[in-house]
């Protein structure tokens, strides 16, 4: 499919990427990080579910394949462009300002911690339309309000295809709720990423 020049546009204005998944995701999710360019000129942030208190080698493999810097995200970090952050196992990452990052301990939602919806809802706060946020194969409805929440602050919303996805739970509660300006393959999705 060629994309058309309105979802072209606004991921190029995008200041800040937000890819989410949580079941089924892994590979689609490396595999972005593996194909971001160096000078993307954007901040990217990711939320993946991750059983708790299970030590976790997500970070050093993303951080061995990616072309920007990488790291995962710790109380106060200072957000900056062309960089990738990863959302801790065990917190729920904010977005405290435009400028930094803040976890919480409070309680999981959807049965995870960190969630995708906590993620999301702030950025929707704080960056308002400046977002490009992706939501991809999950088993439970986590990131469908927070998707809505950016979608109505202005971000570009994008879920992966349900029959595309491994899970298709996750893009399915996003989709029934009206939370995506668009629907799209993951082939698509790295399609825009590379614009």
């Amino acid at each position: 499919m060629e994309l058309n020049a309105d979802i072209k546009r606004r991921w190029q204005n995008s200041k800040v990427l937000l890819l989410a998944g949580s079941a089924g995701s892994f590979k689609l999710l490396f595999h972005a990080v593996k194909h971001l360019p160096r000078d993307l000129n954007k901040t990217v942030i990711i939320i993946i579910h991750r059983k708790k208190n299970f030590f976790s080698e997500i970070e050093k493999l993303f951080a061995e394949n990616s072309r920007m810097y990488l790291r995962e995200i710790s109380d106060k970090d200072i957000i900056d462009s062309n960089s990738i952050y990863i959302a801790p196992a065990n917190y729920h990452t904010l977005i405290e300002n435009e400028k930094q990052f803040s976890l919480d301990v409070s309680e999981p939602v959807w049965y995870s911690k960190p969630s995708i919806d906590v993620t999301f809802e702030s950025a929707a706060e704080v960056f308002k339309g400046n977002c490009t946020a992706i939501l991809l194969s999950g088993a439970n409805q986590d990131g469908a309000e927070g998707l809505l929440k950016l979608r109505n602050n202005g971000s570009l919303t994008i879920v992966q295809d349900p029959t595309d996805a491994e899970m298709r739970d996750m893009p399915m509660a996003a989709i029934n709720i009206n939370a995506a300006d668009y629907v799209l393959k993951a082939s698509e999705i790295f399609q825009l990423l590379e614009v």
